[in-house]
């Protein structure tokens, strides 16, 4: 099998935030901006475009579930990009995580998140760290966390931000490493038992 490399990488974006004044897709769709600058395969599950109803209702529509649990499963690695309400993490990104499971094992995930002061949602990164551990997936230790989001951001998506655009470098940087030795080892694990049968 040949070498990995980093522009294979199939990476998915959940943003959490559906909030008709949100902010935090600025920085959504500016790692996507950056991910595909850097040749990868960037797509976005943006809850305001693909609605989900509240888990476990009854007699709704869940048309979305299954489109967006494809794209889940065909994720190499993913990041979560939330804002911060009241401590944590958003209430619309909790309800797409209770839809799915298996979707996200062994997965490499990386934080990000945001908030209209200088805290930068960082309750909520730490909350969905350990969430992410309950998905069975790989939380990367290094988060994104972005204060003042409503001016961090152009409307075309471009860092406004010196140290931002730092930051989000670092994060970028660290997330591809992480979730490169994640798959490679996934791959050649699956290669071996593959030769072994």
């Amino acid at each position: 099998m040949p070498a990995r490399t980093k522009e294979q990488m199939n990476i998915t974006i959940i943003l959490g935030s559906v909030r008709q004044e949100r902010q935090s897709h600025r920085l959504a769709y500016f790692l996507r901006n950056k991910l595909n600058e850097l040749g990868q395969d960037t797509k976005i599950v943006d809850l305001t475009l693909t609605p989900l109803p509240i888990y476990g209702q009854v007699g709704t529509d869940i048309s979305n579930v299954e489109n967006i649990g494809s794209v889940i499963s065909k994720a190499e690695a993913l990041i979560f990009v939330t804002p911060e309400y009241h401590g944590s993490y958003s209430g619309a990104l909790k309800n797409l995580l209770d839809y799915y499971w298996r979707e996200f094992h062994k997965k490499p995930i990386g934080v990000a998140t945001a908030s209209a002061g200088k805290m930068a949602g960082i309750n909520a990164s730490t909350h969905l760290q350990q969430l992410i551990l309950s998905l069975g997936a790989y939380p990367m230790p290094l988060k994104l966390l972005v204060p003042e989001i409503q001016s961090a951001f152009s409307d075309d998506y471009s860092s406004l931000n010196s140290s931002v655009t730092k930051d989000a470098k670092k994060f970028i940087d660290e997330f591809l490493w992480f979730s490169e030795a994640i798959v490679t080892k996934k791959e050649a694990t699956l290669l071996l038992e593959k030769t072994k049968k």
